[in-house]
């Protein structure tokens, strides 16, 4: 492989100013400086960077869109390196549909509504999630009865442990609710690009969610114009204050903050009788005990009934004014004040129901 540029070529390029600070690359708009700094505009770029990192044993951190990081007030001693490069290249058939193939660095959000433009059907819910289309497969982020996992057909990394290009397809991605194999191994691979396979259709995917189903004002199962189902999302998530605005500070948050726990039958049993409770029969019960499977609940409906409801907090850190699961920095909040807001709801809801939340962003450089 041949270096096209160096790593002190990029992070010292006189186009990039002399102190990057994570608050400026975050949706918190939290986290110290960088030590050292790294664009990468391509795959090759993006290798080569991490790649002599790693062989110089300096620390790495490979940044997306920054929606999904909590990082430390003392920032990150090591190289942050931004994903940028962008691109789509689509193969549409009448028979297959579309397959898509979306370099890493690609805004997720301008993705989907580019491909409700070309009727590649399948992305609609997840309108309005932030960050890159290289994250979204860390997380197999999901919204509104949708995830990405429906869509992708392969996920196209480098090994940072063999040094190898490593290709997934979907089948080997390990994807389950909020995680994947990139996200049980951290940091082992650089997501380059992913492949999607679509359905061509003007209209979306079967509607789950009941509360979509609601706004859009259709049955669950139907399928409406997929450019309904996205300006319904978009309005859901602006009232929840999950739309990133500059000017709102319920949006300066990571999104939802601690993920929806899979609890164990017994355990679920346990939890009073208005708890929201959803049954997953694909996934094993946690105890081990077999039966019905597993069940998931509401992180948002324990911090609430816990007593930490929306707008909770004294300080520049609470909890969003629109959306129980959203920790906020008001505007002068540090990455401290915000970690002893978590820490105090993680510690309230383990009191009051014996569940230990668990958080959803990647935690750098700080831990709960």
């Amino acid at each position: 492989m041949q270096t096209s540029t160096t790593i002190g070529d990029i992070a010292r390029s006189a186009e990039q100013p002399a102190v990057h600070r994570l608050a400026d690359h975050t949706t918190l708009r939290l986290g110290g400086p960088a030590r050292e700094w790294a664009t990468a505009c391509t795959e090759q770029e993006l290798v080569d960077t991490v790649f002599a990192l790693d062989a110089a044993g300096d620390p790495a951190l490979v940044l997306g869109g920054g929606s999904n990081l909590v990082v430390s007030d003392d920032g990150f001693d090591g190289t942050v390196v931004a994903v940028a490069g962008t691109g789509i290249d689509a193969d549409e058939d009448g028979c297959t549909g579309a397959i898509v193939r979306v370099e890493a660095g690609q805004d997720w959000d301008s993705f989907v509504g580019y491909a409700i433009e070309q009727e590649w059907s399948g992305v609609e819910m997840l309108s309005g999630i932030p960050g890159t289309v290289g994250a979204t497969p860390i997380q197999n982020v999901g919204a509104y009865g949708g995830e990405v996992a429906d869509t992708i057909q392969t996920v196209h990394a480098w090994d940072r442990q063999t040094r190898q290009r490593a290709t997934f397809p979907m089948a080997s991605c390990g994807f389950g609710y909020r995680t994947s194999r990139f996200k049980a191994e951290p940091g082992r691979y650089v997501i380059a690009a992913v492949t999607f396979q679509f359905r061509m259709a003007s209209r979306s995917a079967p509607i789950r969610y009941a509360e979509l189903a609601r706004t859009l004002g259709v049955e669950l199962g139907a399928r409406p114009p997929a450019a309904d189902v996205r300006a319904a999302v978009l309005e859901l998530r602006r009232n929840k204050g999950m739309v990133l605005d500059a000017d709102d500070h319920d949006t300066w948050s990571a999104g939802s903050f601690f993920t929806n726990p899979i609890l164990s039958a017994a355990d679920a049993a346990r939890l009073p009788v208005d708890a929201p409770r959803w049954p997953m029969p694909d996934r094993p019960d946690p105890d081990g005990a077999g039966g019905e499977g597993a069940v998931k609940t509401s992180a948002a409906w324990l911090i609430e009934h816990a007593g930490f409801g929306r707008g909770f907090g004294e300080g520049a850190a609470q909890v969003s004014s629109k959306h129980t699961l959203a920790l906020t920095n008001r505007g002068s909040a540090s990455t401290a004040d915000l970690l002893d807001l978590a820490r105090r709801i993680r510690v309230g809801v383990a009191a009051t129901y014996a569940i230990t939340l668990e958080p959803e962003p990647v935690l750098v450089g700080c831990r709960l």
